[in-house]
């Protein structure tokens, strides 16, 4: 059965799986993936890694899941409704971190599937995510099995333990990622930068996909759906450039159209359709 794509065309059923936290203020993390993907017609399933204790104020507690929980709900997921792409977002714990490559790995051997990773590592509030241990596997045994990885700035210069203060830097810690995994696509968004352009290098070519500052508190998930937008284009088309640049203009339109909600950082107005994706 086949459903009707974004510019018209019949598409095929697709399924996403989202391996994240839980913000119950619905700003990042699983519900903000799952709004996402439904948006660009895909159906979505998850693994829950972290209970959170946040609001558009900040990150209060996180706690994690055990390794096992995810491990046993990864396996019952592949057995009966396997995704055609894994979206990976927030790990608590090196366990954790583990779980997901050794997934990972099972499922490749099996069939092909396309993996994007939201490298979570600090809250937007500060709140530290992933601890030391954490993140050298997620360098080592997470990133071989990724297909894409999505760090802002500061998580890019934290992957790499280079600088990510400008667009030079970008490019250099995005062809570090490429030096140290060859077949990842590095896509280095631009929040944190002047001006607000991703960098997307794909095929041995920086490409930057321009962007403008919006005056806007709510910006609350941007990576969280920013990462799943990409996947979620990149399922439909198979092009990571034009994937990016439906991505990037899914989270601009979402800051746009969003309407202030808490006293802190809001959230994104996930309800409004994806452009079609151009051929450029």
């Amino acid at each position: 059965m086949s459903t009707e794509h974004m510019d018209g065309r019949p598409q095929r059923n697709l399924t996403a799986l989202s391996i994240a936290g839980f913000d119950p203020g619905s700003g990042a993390g699983i519900t903000a993936d799952l709004l996402t993907f439904a948006q660009f017609g895909v159906f979505a399933t998850s693994a829950i890694t972290a209970l959170t204790v946040q609001s558009t104020r900040g990150v209060r507690r996180v706690e994690p899941v055990s390794a096992d929980l995810l491990h046993d709900t990864l396996q019952e997921l592949e057995a009966d409704l396997p995704a055609d792409g894994i979206k990976v977002g927030m790990l608590g714990s090196a366990p954790q971190v583990e779980v997901v490559a050794r997934f990972l790995q099972q499922v490749r051997s099996k069939r092909p599937i396309t993996v994007v990773l939201d490298p979570v590592l600090v809250s937007s509030s500060g709140a530290i995510l992933l601890d030391p241990a954490g993140l050298g596997a997620m360098q080592r045994e997470l990133l071989p099995f990724v297909d894409a990885v999505t760090p802002n700035a500061p998580e890019a210069a934290v992957l790499t333990g280079m600088p990510c203060a400008s667009e030079l830097d970008a490019e250099r810690c995005a062809a570090e990622l490429c030096g140290r995994y060859p077949k990842l696509v590095p896509v280095v968004t631009g929040g944190h930068l002047e001006p607000p352009s991703d960098l997307v290098l794909w095929e041995g070519s920086p490409t930057w996909i321009a962007g403008r500052r919006l005056q806007s508190r709510s910006t609350h998930g941007t990576g969280c759906v920013f990462s799943s937008a990409l996947l979620a284009a990149f399922l439909h088309k198979g092009d990571w450039l034009a994937a990016a640049r439906q991505a990037k203009a899914f989270v601009t339109a979402a800051m746009q159209n969003a309407t202030p909600r808490g006293s802190g950082c809001g959230p994104l107005n996930l309800l409004g359709k994806p452009k079609p994706i151009s051929a450029s």
